[in-house]
C-alpha cells in the first residue's frame, strides 16, 4: 500500500502492538529456539515429517507457548500429557517441551541481547508526540524481559503478556481475549483503536476483537495470508506509518 494511502494511527484512541516481530526481532530468536528444540525432539522420537519453517508460522507464531507445542505435536498425530508449567525441561509433557524451548530462548536473549526495530521506534515516537496511548499485547511469558532488554519497557503503561493471560485464564490468540483485555486496561474501546500484528493468529485475534484497524506487518508470513486473516492494511515495516 502506498504511504499516502495509509491511515493516520494518531487518529485512533490507542494503538496496541504485538511484541515479537513487530517491535523487536525476537521472532527470529523464537524461530531458532523452536527449530532447535523440535529438531532434537523429532529425531529422538522418530517423528515425521521433519520440522520446517512453515510449522512455525502454522502452529507456533503468536500463540501461547504450550498451545503452540500441543498444536504442532497434534499436526504429527502425537499426543502427550499436558503436564504443569512447573514441569522440568526433561519432562515429556506439553509443558516440559515448552519449557525446553524457553530455556534455549532465554540463553540466546541473555547472551546476545535485543534491539527494537528502528522503524517501530520511529512510529512510537510519532504516537508519543501525539499523545496516543500504546500497549503491548504478547502471548510470550518473556515479554517483560524482552522489553527491558530492548530498553523500551517505559514506553508502555500496559503490557498484556502470557503471564497475565495464564493468571486470568485468557484464551490464546487467535481468540480475541488478550487484545480485548488490553484495550479494557487502557480504558479504550477496540472499535476506536488500532492493533498491530505480524502473526496470522494475532491478526485473527485483533479482528475477532472488533478493532477499528488491524495492521499486518509482513515479516515473512505473506501479505495475502495476513489479509485473509483479517488485516485491513499490510506493511513491510512500521516506518511506513512514520513518514
Amino acid at each position: 500500500m502506498a504511504d499516502d494511502a495509509l491511515p493516520d494511527l494518531t487518529a485512533y484512541d490507542a494503538v496496541l502492538f504485538d511484541l515479537d516481530g513487530v517491535l523487536t526481532p525476537t521472532a527470529e530468536v523464537h524461530m531458532h529456539a523452536w527449530q532447535t528444540m523440535f529438531e532434537e525432539l523429532f529425531a529422538a522420537w522418530d517423528i515425521t515429517p521433519p520440522y520446517t519453517e512453515r510449522d512455525y508460522f502454522d502452529h507456533l507464531d503468536g500463540k501461547k507457548r504450550y498451545d503452540g507445542v500441543a498444536s504442532l505435536l497434534r499436526s504429527r498425530d502425537v499426543e502427550v500429557p499436558w503436564g504443569h508449567p512447573s514441569d522440568p525441561v526433561t519432562a515429556d509433557t506439553v509443558c516440559g517441551i515448552g519449557n525446553r524451548k524457553n530455556a534455549v530462548f532465554e540463553r540466546v536473549l541473555r547472551a546476545e541481547g535485543i534491539a527494537p526495530y528502528p522503524g517501530s521506534m520511529r512510529l512510537l515516537d510519532v504516537l508519543a508526540e501525539a499523545g496516543t496511548p500504546v500497549a503491548v499485547v504478547s502471548s510470550s511469558k518473556n515479554a517483560e524481559e524482552v522489553l527491558a532488554a530492548a530498553g523500551i519497557r517505559d514506553r508502555f503503561t500496559v503490557v498484556m503478556d502470557g503471564v497475565i493471560a495464564e493468571r486470568d485464564h485468557l484464551a490464546s490468540k487467535p481468540a480475541p481475549d488478550v487484545f480485548v483485555e488490553a484495550a479494557r486496561m487502557l480504558l479504550v474501546e477496540p472499535a476506536r483503536s488500532a492493533a498491530v500484528e505480524d502473526a496470522i493468529s494475532g491478526v485473527r485475534s485483533a479482528a475477532a476483537g472488533g478493532f477499528g484497524l488491524v495492521v499486518g506487518v509482513d515479516r515473512g508470513v505473506g501479505v495475502q495470508d495476513l489479509v485473509d486473516a483479517g488485516a485491513h492494511v499490510v506493511v513491510k515495516d512500521l516506518e511506513e506509518f512514520a513518514r
